[in-house]
């Protein structure tokens, strides 16, 4: 048999609900897989082993129960887990300690899941390097030049190494799928407000951004991993009032057809390959499959910045203090690039609405749409800094992110194979509330494409 931190969280589960392995047994063997390999990456931050042992001791002497029972997952350090500070890697709030866990973590140890470490990010979320004044540098396991992504870094690169089988992240603008596709490994971006966020720390409340946009959610190595995550962490939480209970499955679509999305600029050639080799994937399924373009990729991409640009623009006076001046001047470029000043929210919201009816149309036709993950190649670390070449890069990066953003669609990334070194990736669209699609056609893809372990 595999090595325990080689198993996916569902095989995982299984072993425990058989009484093949105890939880304490899983637990040390991602302990120990940390230990061995966390000095190389820097993914874990602060490590829980006495209170992960406990809970594996406790669910080992009552028979462990829950769909997820004894499977260990990381938490980013930007969401609440009790007993361990939220910080955003930010050295001022180092000894921030919430009073409450996150609905997702929540709900993971209600599933008898066990969280072991938390896990780095960029600095307060905002780059798409995992890096930060506090924790310092996660590297990519595949080339530690190169970007690990950002900002969930830390929890891409721990299941990629096999800390854990699970991480637990958050996307705003790509933070899941854009270093899951880094790190080799899959990510489910849900439909904004099927998986509750709150924090139980100020500022509980975001700014238009963070409301409209953000989503938390799972990292794994296994299609079927994302799916139970899916069913365990969805529904609606009081301290999330744009959460929503939905159900998980919907109609099978009039017509099974697929667009791929290669026509865009400066996407490698090996991504390319990677999504028509979804596609033939899915069409030996049955699916039809043909190229297409997406809707108005360039104006989704404005409208989200402008978004993200009115926001920080809002906060900047407020955690400039207490975040390093690189990333100052970042996101001055940022606002710069999306002049938030001269357009009013009500133009935004218009815009934002013509967009969404505009993808609405398009799923009508393709219920699934394949695209780029990362927009173009991999890039070394710190590249996003550059005064010069910077945002542009960025821009090139998340051209096909943002839409999943701005319109709250469900994306998942799925890791297609490795090219010259490097793991390819490609991401999955469907309209809202579909993420059974997304993951019907990622399983399918996934059977050609098994995750590795890396490292």
């Amino acid at each position: 048999m595999a090595a325990l931190y080689e198993l996916t969280a569902t095989a995982l589960a299984a072993l425990v609900r058989r009484r093949e392995v105890s939880c304490r047994e899983v637990v040390l063997a991602h302990l120990a897989r940390l230990e061995a390999v966390n000095p190389r990456v820097n993914a874990a931050t602060v490590v829980l082993a006495d209170r992960a042992l406990a809970a594996a001791d406790a669910a080992d002497r009552g028979g462990a129960v829950g769909p997820l029972a004894g499977v260990p997952f990381t938490v980013k350090e930007n969401l609440d887990c009790l007993g361990s500070a939220t910080t955003h890697g930010v050295p001022a709030l180092r000894d921030q300690l919430p009073y409450l866990d996150a609905p997702i973590v929540a709900r993971m140890k209600a599933a008898g899941a066990i969280p072991i470490a938390r896990t780095n990010q960029s600095e307060m979320g905002l780059r798409l390097c995992t890096d930060n004044p506090l924790r310092g540098r996660t590297l990519n396991p595949w080339h530690p030049a190169l970007t690990a992504g950002g900002s969930s870094g830390g929890d891409a690169v721990a299941v990629a190494v096999g800390i854990a089988p699970i991480g637990l992240g958050n996307d705003l603008g790509g933070s899941l799928r854009i270093p899951a596709a880094c790190a080799g490994v899959a990510t489910l971006k849900p439909t904004t407000g099927r998986i509750p966020h709150a924090a139980s720390l100020e500022p509980q409340d975001h700014g238009a951004a963070g409301q409209l946009m953000l989503a938390p959610g799972p990292i794994a190595r296994s299609i079927a991993d994302l799916r139970a995550c899916l069913a365990v962490m969805a529904g609606r939480d009081p301290r999330d009032p744009r959460s929503v209970d939905a159900p998980l499955e919907g109609p099978p679509p009039d017509e099974r057809r697929a667009a791929l999305i290669v026509d865009l600029p400066g996407v490698p050639a090996a991504t390319v390959a990677a999504i028509r080799r979804a596609g033939d994937a899915l069409a030996a399924a049955g699916w039809e499959v043909e190229e297409a373009e997406a809707p108005e990729l360039a104006r989704c991409a404005e409208i989200w910045g402008r978004l993200i640009a009115t926001d920080f623009a809002v906060v900047m006076p407020m955690i400039a203090p207490i975040v390093s001046p690189a990333l100052v001047a970042h996101m001055r470029r940022v606002c710069g690039a999306y002049d938030h000043r001269e357009v009013s929210n009500h133009w935004i919201h218009v815009e934002r609405s013509r967009l969404g009816r505009a993808w609405s149309g398009f799923f009508a036709e393709y219920p699934i749409v394949v695209g780029p993950t990362w927009g173009n190649a991999i890039w070394p670390i710190d590249a996003d800094l550059d005064p010069a070449t910077g945002i542009a890069r960025l821009e090139a990066t998340v051209r096909f992110t943002t839409p999943g953003n701005l319109l709250g669609l469900p994306a998942l990334a799925v890791p297609m194979g490795v090219d010259g070194g490097l793991p390819t990736s490609v991401q999955i669209y469907a309209d809202l509330w579909r993420e059974d699609l997304c993951l019907a056609a990622g399983a399918i893809i996934e059977t050609a494409m098994p995750t590795p372990i890396s490292g």
